[in-house]
């Protein structure tokens, strides 16, 4: 089992590092969306500071990740933005829930692997 999450843990890593550095490199194209998510993303933008703290937040968790640090802070710090990710695409953009559920189930996955952690958030 412990394999497993090891697995789990850098694909989730890799995921977040990747996308995150996409955010300000632009390696991989954007795939069309639907016009109620850009006009979701265009508001995220349009902040000024939004869409950029976004993509610090996937890098660092994503390296976290990676390299096995303070992987509870870095789950923590990622699941708003995976809870995000969720719910862009339930409501705005369909095409990437399948994706968007792999994501949340590693996440819950890693979050349950290293519950002792969380627990004093809970008492």
């Amino acid at each position: 089992m412990k394999t497993v999450i090891l697995i789990l843990r850098l694909l989730l890593g890799l995921v977040f590092l990747v996308f995150g550095l996409n955010g300000f490199l632009h390696f991989i194209p954007n795939m069309p969306m639907p016009s109620p998510a850009m006009s979701f993303f265009g508001a995220l933008a349009a902040t000024g500071y939004m869409v950029n703290l976004i993509f610090v937040t996937q890098i660092i968790g994503g390296i976290l990740l990676l390299i096995g640090f303070a992987v509870p802070f870095a789950l923590t710090i990622l699941a708003p933005v995976i809870v995000n990710i969720f719910f862009f695409h339930l409501y705005l953009a369909p095409a990437g829930l399948p994706v968007a559920i792999i994501v949340c189930l590693i996440e819950i996955i890693l979050v349950w692997d290293r519950r002792a952690s969380f627990g004093p958030l809970f008492a």
